[in-house]
C-alpha cells in the first residue's frame, strides 16, 4: 500500500494514529485481506481495543485504546460527548452564513444500504461548523461533530445543499479535476489525458481532544492535510479565489 499509516503518539493506554486514505479502521467481515489499522497496530502493540472509526476514504486522527481499563473510559467519553472531533471538508458552494449548526436526526436510508439519510425518527446528530476558507466554487469548512453518527459530516452538508466537493455517494462528482478548477485557464497537451486531482472524499479528520484515560489531563493531537488534499487546496488558492467585494 502506498501510504502506511503513522503512530503520532502513544504510551501505555493509547495510541494515536494518522490514517491515510484506503484504509480500513478495522478488520473487512467478508474480506481481511483489505489493509485495516486495528490489525496493523497490532504489530507494534501487544493488543489494540478500537474506540471510534473513521471512513475508508478519510484520513487524519483515530485513537485507540491499550488496556481494558483505557478502553472502557475512552468509550465513555466518546459515548457521553466529551471528545472534541474536528473535521476539514471541501464543500461545494458557499454557505450563506460563516458559522452555523446542523441539527438533524440521520437515519439508514430505506432503499439503499450503507448510505444515509436525515429523517426525523433517526439518532440525533448535531454538527457545528465554520468555514475557514471561501473560493468561487468550494469552501473549506471546519466541522464540529458533537455525536458520532456514520457518514455524519457526509450527510449533514448534503443536507443543506453543499454536499462534499468529491462524494460519489452523496455528492455531485466522483473525482476533481484541475481543468474544473482552473476554468477557462485550464490548458491540456497534445495527446495528453487529464488525471483527476484527487478521486476520493474531500474530508480528513484534522484535530482530536480527549481525557487521557489515567491522568485525566486534556490532550490533543493534530495531523495536517495529506497531500492530495493539500493539493487541491494549493490550486484553489491559486486559480479558484472569491474576491469579496
Amino acid at each position: 500500500m502506498a501510504n502506511e499509516p503513522e503512530i503520532i503518539y502513544q504510551d501505555q493506554d493509547l495510541a494515536i494514529v494518522n490514517k491515510p486514505a484506503g484504509w480500513l479502521s478495522i478488520p473487512d467481515r467478508f474480506d481481511a485481506t483489505k489493509p485495516n489499522l486495528h490489525d496493523w497496530l497490532e504489530k507494534y502493540v501487544e493488543k489494540a481495543w478500537t474506540v471510534h472509526r473513521l471512513d475508508r476514504e478519510t484520513t487524519g486522527i483515530i485513537c485507540f485504546a491499550l488496556n481494558e481499563e483505557a478502553h472502557k473510559n475512552l468509550s465513555q467519553q466518546f459515548e457521553n460527548r466529551h471528545v472534541q472531533k474536528i473535521y476539514l471538508a471541501l464543500i461545494d458552494g458557499r454557505p450563506q452564513a460563516e458559522e452555523g449548526q446542523i441539527d438533524k436526526a440521520i437515519a439508514p436510508h430505506p432503499a439503499q444500504p450503507g448510505k444515509m439519510i436525515t429523517a426525523t425518527k433517526g439518532k440525533a446528530a448535531l454538527t457545528l461548523y465554520k468555514v475557514v476558507e471561501t473560493f468561487k466554487a468550494f469552501s473549506l469548512v471546519e466541522a464540529d461533530i458533537k455525536t458520532g453518527r456514520t457518514h455524519q459530516v457526509r450527510v449533514h452538508f448534503q443536507s443543506i445543499g453543499h454536499p462534499l466537493a468529491i462524494d460519489p455517494l452523496y455528492g455531485r462528482r466522483e473525482e476533481l479535476l484541475l481543468s474544473e478548477i482552473k476554468g477557462k485557464n485550464f490548458r491540456l497537451g497534445k495527446y495528453q489525458e487529464e488525471r483527476p486531482l484527487m478521486n476520493r472524499t474531500t474530508l480528513h479528520a484534522l484535530r482530536l481532544t480527549l481525557e487521557h484515560p489515567r491522568t485525566g489531563a486534556s490532550i490533543s493531537f493534530e495531523a495536517p492535510l495529506p497531500k492530495d488534499f493539500g493539493a487541491i487546496v494549493q490550486q484553489l488558492r491559486k486559480w479558484n479565489v472569491f474576491l469579496k467585494h
